[in-house]
């Protein structure tokens, strides 16, 4: 895949919106599916990583891409239905972090968010990581490249996350995978909206028994997968 420059010194994405749908303009795409985001989350990353029947005290997601914060709230609302006992936890890497205006336009279109908006709103006012009784997360900024092989921890289950493939490649190159594979742990997963060919090659070289599924709405196809 072509590399595309990206501004590594920007600390907020341009935004322009198509209904109420955020679009990031560096990378011309949309934060998440036209036709119901919330929905396309539990969708793909939940039910794409068999959640939440295998929550457990002591869960951990990551994720690539924190954008408006759908997957944290649609992973946060399933534990809390499930009345998992202990802390889930939930890790996020974002190189271009919204502010919280611009996530509770995005919020104001899926009001099932609406009971987690003051617990989890300081994730867009400058806090890093947040502390709860039940959930704690943590937003790793910056380059997932430079910051992911820093990391100290292990994935139950991952979520990636970033912009297409197509527009956003640096998020997905065979290197970075190898990365996710290498910070997951024993029986890990991982879900993605995307099935294209580079990344799934990229996922089965990182150790995952790679398979592909059917997308959420128009996408045709997605990927899912269990480490070796």
């Amino acid at each position: 895949m072509a590399q595309i420059d990206h501004p590594q010194d920007a600390d907020q994405p341009a935004i322009t919106w198509r209904g109420p749908v955020p679009v990031a303009k560096v990378f011309d795409d949309l934060y998440y599916s036209l036709e119901d985001g919330f929905a396309e989350a539990r969708y793909v990353f939940l039910a794409g990583n068999d959640l939440p029947t295998r929550f457990v005290d002591g869960f951990h997601i990551a994720e690539l891409g924190f954008g408006t914060g759908l997957n944290l709230f649609a992973a946060a609302l399933a534990w809390r239905k499930a009345g998992c006992a202990g802390r889930l936890y939930f890790t996020t890497f974002e190189q271009f972090p919204l502010d919280l205006e611009t996530a509770q336009m995005a919020w104001d279109a899926f009001p099932e968010t609406a009971p987690l908006h003051a617990d989890l709103k300081p994730l867009w006012q400058g806090e890093t990581a947040l502390e709860l009784p039940w959930l704690r997360v943590e937003v790793i900024a910056g380059d997932a490249r430079a910051t992911l092989p820093l990391w100290q921890g292990a994935a139950d289950a991952w979520f990636l996350d970033g912009f297409s493939p197509a527009r956003n490649p640096e998020l997905w190159s065979a290197d970075l995978m190898a990365e996710v594979g290498a910070h997951t742990r024993p029986g890990g997963t991982f879900a993605t909206y995307t099935a294209a060919g580079d990344v799934r090659r990229a996922l089965d070289a990182a150790g995952f028994e790679v398979s592909r599924a059917q997308g959420y709405g128009r996408k045709r196809h997605m990927s899912k997968g269990r480490l070796r």
